[in-house]
């Protein structure tokens, strides 16, 4: 599992804080080393066992507990992330990184320091926090994940000046909101939060981050490239295949052909046919579990994940340390760094990213999921979303930016399945019984996504 290397780190900081500029230029720090020893800090038991669940190729009836709404997209939605937030030319092109020493450069020769950024306003740290780099051919911008197009200035300062809605006041569908945050944190949150470290602590976070993208470079690009498969004429159903999406890809030597004999047609080279994945799948059953805190979704949800993986049920509370997760919430970055560190499914998934969906469409995220649910090797999704009642209708409230795990699919019903961790009633009397597995129709799923202001998800 990749680790960031302790020593290399140090070396950054010292020379971040003495002359950022010309020791960036002349540090030449060593590859991420997926050998390198994991921390200490966390279960004193590290996963031995590689998921077992697999997918079956034939549909599986699994309960949700609540019954399953049709699967028609929210004309209210919104769409894209043009449709939300303030158009303008992208941010500019950053430099192109063919190397983890030239990010590593490029992340020390960027930073800002405490004092600029403690003297600024909130919205306009964004644009510093949330700095954006290429990497190979892949666009990576903190805190968003791999963008399939940069977002522009006046979006990433719209993202935290927009005020967070009070307390009992009214949702655009009417409803009452909910005074529960239930942990994931919003930009204005993430940003506060790097703010607030140390130029020390702000660049082995960011360096963290950048790390685990270096290393899923490869599937960002799998995903940016994925082409879709036609969907059938009912736009309110996501399409019944999926296009392969290979987690780590590797290249292929050129074919050594020998010449024919004369009059002789040339061989063709052999075709390889698509996958064909199951109709329906569905992994991790029996390891759902429920938030012990109203903010601790993010771990909750990672317990649920680590569990399945080791069969070990180690506390939230163990979970939340290593998460980082406060009172705030928890960080998408720091849910997939930890899915990498601890668990065993990138073994089968590859290298988990941080992936915004912006700029993709229901079937593209839906196809996604099949991909990574109904292989020969499944692994969950680290799902992101806004916990509406218009999207997830067995609440009682609205409620804020919420982590779920994705863990199964059905194509001809057009349903992704959930474990939700939240139980409203747990935190308030007037709520519903809300936790256990659900299965969702993929457009209210990527909508609910879209509606959280990070617009990504975790595989």
């Amino acid at each position: 599992m990749p680790t960031a290397t302790r020593g290399a780190a140090a070396l950054i900081l010292l020379g971040a804080l003495i002359a950022q500029a010309p020791l960036a230029a002349a540090y030449t720090p060593g590859e991420p080393d997926r050998g390198a020893a994991a921390p200490t800090t966390g279960p004193s038991t590290a996963p031995t066992a590689v998921p077992t669940p697999t997918a079956t190729p034939t549909p599986t009836t699994e309960p949700t507990g609540t019954p399953t709404i049709d699967p028609e997209p929210d004309p209210t939605a919104p769409t894209a992330p043009d449709d939300r937030w303030p158009a303008g030319d992208p941010v500019s092109e950053p430099p192109t990184a063919n190397s983890w020493t030239e990010v590593v450069q490029q992340v020390i020769r960027t930073a800002p320091e405490s004092s600029m950024l403690r003297a600024t306003a909130l919205a306009d740290r964004t644009k510093q926090v949330m700095r954006c780099f290429k990497l190979e051919t892949e666009n990576y911008c903190l805190g968003l994940g791999f963008v399939d197009q940069l977002p522009s200035g006046a979006q990433l300062t719209a993202m935290t000046a927009a005020p967070e809605p009070a307390i009992g006041s009214r949702s655009a569908d009417g409803d009452a909101e909910q005074g529960i945050a239930t942990g994931a944190l919003s930009p204005a949150e993430f940003v506060t939060e790097r703010s607030s470290l140390s130029d020390n602590a702000r660049l082995d976070a960011e360096l963290d981050e950048m790390q685990a993208a270096w290393e899923g470079r490869e599937k960002a690009r799998s995903l940016r490239e994925l082409e879709v498969p036609a969907g059938t004429s009912d736009d309110s159903t996501a399409p019944t295949t999926a296009a392969t999406v290979p987690p780590t890809p590797t290249p292929t030597p050129p074919e050594q052909s020998t010449p024919a004999s004369p009059g002789q047609p040339k061989p063709k080279p052999p075709v390889s046919a698509p996958v064909k994945l199951p109709s329906s799948s569905y992994i991790m059953k029996g390891y759902a579990t429920s938030q012990d805190k109203g903010y601790w979704c993010g771990p909750a949800t990672f317990q649920s994940i680590d569990w399945a993986d080791d069969n070990q049920k180690d506390t939230q509370a163990s979970w939340a340390k290593d998460l980082g997760s406060s009172s705030s919430g928890t960080g998408i970055s720091s849910m997939v760094k930890q899915t990498n560190l601890k668990t065993n499914w990138d073994l089968a998934a590859g290298s988990y990213i941080v992936q915004n969906v912006g700029h993709w469409n229901t079937q593209k995220f839906f196809s996604v999921h099949q991909s990574h649910l109904g292989d020969a090797k499944p692994a969950p999704v680290i799902e992101h979303v806004q916990l509406l009642k218009r999207y997830f209708p067995y609440l009682a409230f609205n409620h804020s930016g919420h982590y779920q795990v994705g863990r199964g699919y059905d194509a001809k019903k057009g349903t992704i399945a959930i474990f939700e961790v939240f139980n409203e009633r747990r935190f308030n009397s007037r709520g519903n019984a809300t936790d256990g597995p659900k299965n969702i129709p993929a457009s209210a799923l990527f909508n609910a996504t879209l509606a959280n202001t990070f617009q990504n998800i975790g595989l």
